[in-house]
């Protein structure tokens, strides 16, 4: 073939190509509201349309012979159906598809689970709908821990309003004593009020210190830290307390180990966990504060009592806000800080808050007649 008669044919191909592509543009458009199946046969028809009338054009300036035409007509024609009913098959899984994937957006949006058909038309439609299964699945725990968070504050709420309300009752009651002179021993008055406020300002304290834990406002002021100097002044200020109830609160394990951290902030952390074991140990038994070096480098202080454990359905929420232990650790709340009775069940999740925003991890564990805390602390929390 010469290369004007090439060009000659592919002119007239190309000619041919564009006006019924044209067309089939055009009735897409009009077909845009129709189903998929039937912008898929329009673009099986085009492409059928386009070959036929090339051709065609190409054979009338070719002179061929009228049965010529009329075999090529015929293949053309058998061949058009065929990719007319492939093209019709093929827009049907597509829409089948596309049922499934409207059904899985309505579900994901219900909070409902989706499940994967056996059979997709490609394998990207396969991963998209695993995918969709997968965030399904996704929202429905962020739903879930949403849910339980709202729960928490709720009890949080209820217990604050309790737990606030018994001194502020006690407060009221003993000033009117006073103001009407009513009172036996107006010393030992003055001494129960401020020991109330000591109290009350405890609950709000660990109120601002988890909102703030919350908000991601916890700053730390990083120094170098040895642990068993912060945990012996811990020991050493709660030591009345456990002697008051016949505890043996002691400290185990390595003297010398170090990081950079928040004294203050990872004190307060410690001293809720050994408060927290204190109100619930009961007497003669041992509380053991330990520090040990972990295989990766990370410090590691445990703190462990006999207080009866926790139960294995509970463990899992320890750490949140608001929550206060079932049996058999229900003899007080695990709540506030150091020095502090009762609570709205906030120390644990300070404890977290605290460890976390040191790049640390808290865990716990139920052992022999009782419960393991572990704080896992980095060597260097923003290293």
């Amino acid at each position: 073939m010469s290369a004007e008669v090439f060009a000659t044919v592919a002119g007239i191909a190309l000619g041919c190509a564009l006006v019924v592509g044209a067309l089939a543009l055009l009735t897409l458009r009009l077909l845009s509201r129709w189903s998929l199946v039937m912008q898929v046969v329009v673009i099986a028809f085009a492409t059928i349309a386009s070959v036929v009338s090339g051709t065609s054009a190409v054979a009338s300036l070719m002179y061929l012979s009228a049965h010529d035409l009329n075999v090529f007509y015929s293949v053309a024609v058998v061949a058009g159906i065929v990719s007319l009913v492939m093209a019709s098959v093929l827009g049907r899984s597509l829409a089948r598809d596309n049922q499934y994937f409207r059904a899985a957006a309505a579900s994901i949006g219900r909070g409902e689970s989706v499940t994967s058909p056996d059979r997709h038309t490609s394998t990207e439609f396969a991963s998209l709908a695993g995918e969709l299964a997968a965030t399904a699945d996704r929202l429905a725990e962020s739903r879930k821990r949403e849910e339980r968070i709202e729960a928490s504050r709720r009890e949080i709420v209820a217990w604050i309003s309790h737990d606030l309300r018994t001194p502020l009752a006690g407060i009221r009651a003993m000033a009117e004593a006073l103001e009407d002179g009513m009172a036996p021993d107006p010393e030992r008055y003055y001494v129960q009020i401020r020991g109330q406020v000591d109290r009350l300002s405890g609950m709000v304290d660990d109120l601002f210190e988890l909102s703030k834990i919350h908000a991601g406002a916890l700053q730390l002021n990083l120094e170098r830290v040895a642990l068993y100097d912060l945990i012996s002044d811990t020991i050493a200020d709660l030591a009345p307390v456990a002697l008051a109830k016949s505890l043996d609160l002691r400290f185990e394990g390595e003297r010398g180990l170090t990081l950079q951290a928040d004294a203050r902030e990872l004190a307060r952390a410690v001293g809720n966990l050994v408060m927290n074991a204190i109100q619930h140990s009961p007497a003669g038994s041992a509380i053991v504060v330990s520090v040990t070096p972990h295989v990766d480098g990370r410090a590691v202080i445990s703190v462990v009592d006999a207080a009866g454990g926790i139960p294995e359905r509970d463990l899992g929420r320890v750490f949140e806000a608001g929550w206060r232990a079932s049996e058999p650790r229900t003899t007080s709340a695990w709540g506030t800080g150091a020095g502090q009775s009762g609570g709205a069940g906030l120390g644990l999740a300070i404890v977290e808050g605290i460890v976390r925003a040191h790049a640390g991890q808290v865990t716990v564990t139920n052992v022999e007649n009782g419960c393991r805390f572990e704080l896992l602390l980095p060597q260097h929390p923003l290293g």
